[in-house]
């Protein structure tokens, strides 16, 4: 399942309202979606208890989960996609381990010199990671509370593109979004005109996001020439036989020979077998060779648990 983890180790830089909206979204479109929150503060834990006491037909429930950072980070089943909440401050390890566990990074960036210079480190250390170095995870930024009287998207865009850090979207500033999160509820459950007008920030965002989470967990199967790999023929069947006994391919007659060579009934046949064609006809034998097998299991199986062994061992 696809998984999109939002982070920016400032705090106050919109994490939990870009998480629940993301959410949102996806519940709206009918996909079992999973709330994830890593912070202790579990912001996002008591907006879903307030979105519980809502009626909303349209939405599909979204199922929440308190990640304990301390542990591996593994999504309770029958979920499509995730979406995790992260807390301020997050470096080292655990940026790591949130890092090796998502599919998506958003990174919510406001418009102020401590804001950008704080999510350009953060996007610097994350860069170093062999995940998003290799571009199986990608990244992303989103301006968040900006005033569109102000040319804040244009200064957040550029700054982005100096640091080669994909701006996919900006989000204004508006009192829908406190509100919303006051109610558990997004701009997706809304329905007057001025929410239309913030839901249509989020066109680009997600047609960014939509290409990124079908491309995950489709591996390319890359085959490797210097490896040769035995087509099995189709199972052989003997009369005698109760169950079917594959035809090996395998050379290594001699030792499997050997391990059966004990049952009185292998051992009769290896001799012919092995003065008419070698291993060849030693190969051969093996079926009826496996096939008296389980005859042995089942005969050291009543030797283990007659009385005699278990008053020996007693």
């Amino acid at each position: 399942m696809p998984v999109i983890a939002v982070v920016n180790r400032k705090g106050g830089s919109g994490k939990s309202t870009l998480a629940t909206h993301l959410a949102g979204h996806y519940a709206n479109a009918g996909v079992a979606v999973m709330l994830g929150d890593v912070d202790r503060q579990q912001s996002t834990q008591s907006w879903l208890r307030a979105r519980s006491f809502r009626h909303l037909p349209k939405s599909a429930p979204i199922v929440g989960w308190a990640v304990d950072p301390k542990r591996v980070l593994r999504p309770p089943a029958g979920v499509t996609h995730v979406v995790l909440d992260t807390p301020g401050g997050l470096r080292g390890f655990d940026l790591a381990r949130v890092v090796a566990f998502a599919d998506v990074i958003v990174m919510p960036v406001c418009n102020s010199s401590f804001d950008r210079e704080s999510a350009a480190e953060c996007f610097a250390e994350m860069t170093a990671l062999p995940r998003i170095a290799s571009g199986r995870c990608k990244v992303a930024a989103v301006g968040m509370r900006l005033d569109t009287r102000t040319k804040g998207a244009e200064v957040l865009e550029a700054w982005a593109r100096g640091i080669k850090l994909p701006f996919v979207g900006v989000l204004r500033e508006a009192q829908a979004y406190v509100r919303c999160v006051e109610q558990g509820l997004t701009v997706f459950d809304l329905h007057d005109a001025h929410a239309q007008v913030d839901v249509a920030q989020w066109k680009p965002i997600v047609a960014w996001l939509e290409p990124v989470l079908r491309a995950v967990h489709k591996p390319v199967l890359r085959g490797n020439p210097s490896v040769s790999r035995p087509v099995l023929p189709p199972l052989k069947f003997r009369d005698d036989q109760r169950v079917a006994v594959p035809a090996l391919v395998d050379g290594d007659v001699e030792a499997d020979v050997a391990v059966l060579a004990a049952d009185p009934r292998v051992a009769s046949a290896l001799p012919a077998a092995k003065a008419a064609n070698g291993a060849a006809a030693a190969e051969r034998a093996r079926p009826a060779a496996i096939a008296a097998a389980p005859h042995r299991l089942a005969g050291l199986f009543s030797w283990l648990t007659s009385p005699r062994f278990l008053h020996r061992n007693s």
